[in-house]
């Protein structure tokens, strides 16, 4: 009987050591899982807490093109929703390719933005032999920003006074009458090779690197005129320094009635128009973007932009990444019939 009781007291002490022991390992484990937590966390943590420092925006042309007008709109009330400080970065040159490869490039992490006009994503790959990003593969869409029409003005030296003196103008002087652009492969660049074909002239193209560039030169009689944004020459237009010839929408803007449409003045048919959207690099996250896209909605419809963008001739848009995908990839494919049949080129 005493032997029984000394093997059991032995085996007790055994079970109480492995249990003990078991309870150290279990310790060690949760001691262990608890200082792995938070370095599991880190990224989630990163991520939401998004954005962490200033956002630059990328617009591919120089300060005070209208691509520049459109961000300066909008960045200052979205930083005020985010939180952070919206810097502008102008990359200006080559009709907007060069912005838009160092946005394509970009690190995708909700940092880096991309504002942009049809130019550098539907018109210029048509025109460049080889582009150094894909405009659909390379971008995140977030949001289209805004639409509208381009003002024919000129030199009030040229001596016409809307299209159909230009016309006859240009007509007798085949070749001889120049006009500027922003760039080549620039909306206004394409606008106007569209005007050339659909109305028989033969016109001289003077591309500059930028639009405010080229405006300048039509100021100072440089160059006798050009397709340009209401915005920017409003004050010129108004000051009596430039002359309107006409509007290239397909109905009169309600901003400028007394402007008639290139359509109705003796071009048939046309109709020419730009619009402005924000982009991200792709693979950009979706979490990201679906914030930016609901910050940038909210501030285009606001009651202060939406006046303000309708006062200098747009209207303002919004809708979701995905409408404006679509949007994108439709201007893409509408451009490359519209450039091979005005046989525009870089040149």
């Amino acid at each position: 009987m005493v032997e029984v009781h000394g093997v059991a007291v032995a085996a007790c002490r055994v079970a109480c050591r492995i249990v003990r022991r078991g309870a150290l390992q279990a310790t060690a484990t949760l001691v262990a899982l608890a200082m792995a937590l938070p370095l599991a966390a880190t990224p989630a943590r990163a991520q939401s807490a998004w954005p962490d420092r200033p956002i630059r925006v990328i617009v591919p042309v120089p300060p005070g093109g209208t691509p520049d007008v459109v961000a300066r709109l909008v960045v200052t009330p979205m930083a005020a929703r985010l939180g952070q400080p919206m810097i502008i970065d102008n990359r200006g040159g080559a009709g907007g390719l060069i912005g838009a490869e160092v946005a394509a490039k970009a690190l995708p992490d909700g940092h880096t933005l991309f504002l942009s006009s049809p130019g550098p994503l539907a018109i210029l790959p048509h025109l460049q032999k080889k582009a150094a990003y894909d405009p659909i593969n390379d971008f995140t869409p977030i949001g289209l920003i805004s639409s509208g029409p381009f003002l024919l003005i000129a030199h009030p030296s040229l001596p016409a006074r809307g299209i159909g003196e230009l016309l006859a103008l240009a007509r007798a002087q085949p070749g001889r009458l120049d006009y500027a652009s922003a760039g080549n492969g620039a909306a206004n660049h394409l606008a106007m090779e569209l005007f050339k074909s659909m109305a028989g002239v033969n016109l001289s193209h003077v591309p500059y690197k930028g639009a405010p560039q080229a405006v300048a030169d039509v100021l100072a009689g440089q160059v006798p005129m050009m397709f340009n944004s209401i915005a920017p020459v409003a004050s010129f237009v108004k000051a009596g320094r430039l002359r309107v010839l006409g509007i290239s929408s397909a109905a009169r803007s309600p901003q400028l009635p007394e402007v008639p449409t290139i359509a109705e003045s003796g071009v048939p048919g046309y109709a020419s128009a730009t619009w402005f959207g924000l982009l991200a690099p792709a693979k950009t996250p979706r979490a990201v973007v679906g914030r930016l896209n609901e910050v940038l909605v909210a501030v285009v419809q606001s009651a202060e932009l939406r006046g303000q963008f309708e006062a200098q001739g747009h209207d303002p848009a919004g809708g979701t990444p995905e409408s404006f995908g679509r949007h994108l990839r439709e201007e893409f494919n509408r451009y490359a019939t519209l450039v091979k049949q005005s046989g525009a080129r870089i040149d």
